[in-house]
């Protein structure tokens, strides 16, 4: 009983530890996601401000 008792606890730890890492790799896709969009939106108004400028 007391095996059965360790595996699931076993178990459920590594669960948790899965659906924290796929947590946190979604996390991680949506930041460098919204990144490439914060540097185009930055790299295309700079090029608008400099052929305004001129």
């Amino acid at each position: 009983m007391t095996v059965i008792i360790l595996l699931a606890v076993i178990w459920a730890i590594v669960a948790i530890v899965g659906f924290a890492f796929k947590g946190l790799l979604w996390l991680a896709i949506v930041g460098i996601v919204l990144f490439i969009g914060t540097v185009a939106i930055g790299i295309t108004r700079r090029v608008i401000n400099r052929s305004q400028k001129r």
